[in-house]
């Protein structure tokens, strides 16, 4: 009889990165090769929301908590609207995982399988039995790099030498359009029958965004990412959120420009994440790449208006220089206690403004989910 996938023996595993350095361990998930930038996220749960996070794309993610997969995964279960109601996309978005120990015992009420065998199905590489903390740590030093993951079929034997020449050749995943990756083709509406209406434009946003805006009693329109701001404006929309998404925002050209005219047309604009610096841009802001980004349930962003300091949600590789925010009109509304980044703008004199994190979390603290109200009160006319 023939062993299932998810139930033979596990080969061996190695990560390459760019700089030669390179990481043994033991394979799970589905064997193969797998690039991108490494980065690392400090979250001590929340796994299934990073995995399938369409931030994501184009990334190995090394988680730093020691044991990961205790909880196992929930089902694929999805609300009366259709969105998902524990993923954050309709499957996983990251290239390859690294963990230290990978467990694979699970025990939660929602469990519906292992980790292990969540990634076999939908063909992504994994990596565990490797020293995590020394991998951050080098990553923190040196900054994200580019590498290489390669999981072995069972006796079979990583080429090191093979990889690390592999390492030196991998393009960044940033110089492309991630987003046009992640964003869908059509647009989609959510509830139908409710009277205020919000148009999310779709960079790669996650199902959490989607779920507090049905949970405030919105229609919700989801529109492709590269939608003119003739097409938005002609859904009747009495909000515009701009999403979180993947990659370097100055790719977004489109994106950039039907937020400006947006914005010039005073319709109220919310952006989150990638949205924030998409807003940012569209009012004549820089951006830069941060060395190794914010990415955890752990971010702390200081209120420079009121002193107080919320615990936030982040994932992102990329800040809006707070010097080239002088003569756009928008001022910073939050920084990031840790490290002083900007993690929120807002202009003044219209309805317009975005966060760095994520107010919806999934997962995370959910501290700073008022903004959406905040937004939806100040922008429905």
């Amino acid at each position: 009889m023939e062993v299932p996938l998810s139930r033979r023996k596990k080969g061996k595993a190695v990560l390459v990165l760019e700089d030669g350095s390179f990481f043994p361990g033991q394979g799970f998930g589905a064997p193969g090769k797998a690039t991108g930038e490494v980065v690392f996220s400090t979250g001590m749960v929340g796994y299934t929301e990073a995995l399938t996070d369409p931030s994501y794309c184009g990334q190995i993610l090394t988680l730093t908590y020691p044991l990961v997969g205790n909880y196992g995964v929930p089902s694929r279960k999805k609300t009366a609207s259709e969105v998902p109601t524990y993923f954050e996309s309709d499957g996983i978005k990251v290239r390859g995982l690294i963990v230290h120990n990978l467990c694979e015992t699970p025990s939660h009420w929602a469990s519906s399988c292992t980790l292990h065998d969540w990634l076999l199905e939908e063909n992504i590489p994994g990596i565990q039995g490797i020293d995590t903390r020394q991998l951050t740590k080098k990553l923190r030093e040196k900054g994200v790099m580019l590498g290489i993951l390669q999981v072995c079929e069972e006796n079979e034997e990583p080429d090191v030498d093979e990889l690390r020449e592999e390492a030196t050749k991998i393009p960044d995943p940033n110089a492309s359009d991630l987003v046009r990756l992640v964003s869908i083709a059509k647009p989609i509406t959510y509830l139908k029958e409710r009277g205020q209406r919000a148009v999310v434009i779709d960079c790669g946003v996650k199902a959490g965004i989607i779920r507090s805006l049905l949970q405030r009693r919105f229609t919700v329109t989801r529109v492709p990412y590269d939608f003119s701001s003739e097409e938005i404006v002609s859904n009747n929309p009495d909000v515009v959120i701009i999403s979180n998404g993947p990659g370097d925002p100055s790719v977004c050209v489109s994106t950039i420009e039907s937020v400006r005219r947006l914005v010039e047309n005073s319709i109220p604009v919310m952006g989150i994440c990638l949205g924030n610096q998409i807003l940012s841009l569209s009012q004549g802001a820089e951006r830069y790449k941060l060395k190794y980004g914010h990415r955890s349930q752990n971010q702390p962003a200081l209120d420079v208006e009121t002193g107080r300091c919320y615990i936030t949600t982040q994932n992102h590789g990329y800040a809006i220089d707070v010097e080239s925010l002088e003569g756009t009109g928008l001022k910073v509304s939050f920084l990031n206690a840790n490290d002083k980044t900007v993690e929120g703008v807002r202009h003044p004199e219209r309805t317009c403004f975005g966060v760095q994190f994520h107010p919806e979390a999934s997962p995370g603290p959910r501290d700073t989910d008022f903004l959406f109200d905040e937004f939806l009160k100040r922008g429905v006319r």
